[in-house]
């Protein structure tokens, strides 16, 4: 006896050999049963953003008045899923911005702490307030040289992320405590010229299982911490075949 798996139909055959005749049974997809490892759940801003599936959105950075630290967020349908407005050239000098939905709810504050050697800066939820304490905090790992940055989530203990790469290059992963991937910023390729964009408008691959909020969040403190003027030696400024991807 030996056994077939069809992986177009989910079915699996036993087969039975003898000499007189062959024999095939089938059993249905139904009573096989696969384990499928599942993400850790991790820090979640706003339910309604975690996603069921692989999510791309395009981030473009934008302004109501000034070139600064506005930003727009869409789904692959053109919809506008995230924003944050900058209304002005002081904008920086506030060190904290606001994350909206598409209606101007208040999703997260990223408000950068002094004094901070690592560039610190920690994520509350909602619109802050005075007195609210933060829920996560992010950093640079180093404050010498290059380096990943870390981000603590102070409620979940033992919950942290890294994001390695180059923001400034639009070509960083963030990944969670066991190293797996929960969300990725790309260089944007235009699908149908196969041209790169320009690191105004950059791609953001959410996974499974994680918040966009929170690595919509995240984009902004990178884009704060990094700079477009932060270029590292040795950066190819081209996207790879599996960059190229995330504009599909």
């Amino acid at each position: 006896m030996f056994y077939i798996f069809d992986f177009l139909t989910s079915e699996l055959f036993y087969q039975i050999q003898n000499p007189q005749n062959t024999v095939l049974f089938v059993v249905h997809s139904e009573q096989i049963k696969f384990k499928k490892k599942k993400m850790k759940e991790g820090l979640v801003v706003d339910a309604g953003y975690v996603c069921k599936e692989d999510t791309y959105l395009t981030v473009s950075k934008t302004s109501l008045f000034f070139v600064g630290d506005g930003f727009t967020a869409y789904d692959c349908k053109g919809a506008l899923v995230f924003r944050v407005d900058s209304y002005g050239p002081d904008m920086r000098d506030k060190l904290e911005l606001v994350l909206m939905d598409a209606h101007g709810r208040c999703l997260l504050t990223v408000r950068r702490k002094r004094p901070s050697l690592h560039q610190r800066w920690e994520g509350f939820l909602g619109e802050r307030t005075e007195g609210q304490k933060p829920i996560f905090s992010v950093r640079r790992s180093s404050i010498i040289g290059r380096s990943s940055v870390t981000v603590e989530v102070y409620k979940n203990q033992g919950e942290e992320y890294q994001i390695e790469g180059s923001f400034a290059q639009r070509c960083c992963t963030i990944f969670n405590v066991e190293k797996e991937s929960v969300a990725e910023i790309r260089r944007k390729v235009d699908a149908s010229t196969n041209v790169v964009l320009g690191k105004d408008v950059f791609s953001l691959w959410v996974k499974p299982g994680f918040d966009g909020a929170f690595a919509m969040g995240l984009v902004l403190v990178l884009d704060q911490i990094n700079g477009d003027d932060y270029v590292p030696d040795g950066v190819d400024v081209e996207p790879t075949a599996a960059e190229d991807s995330l504009t599909h």
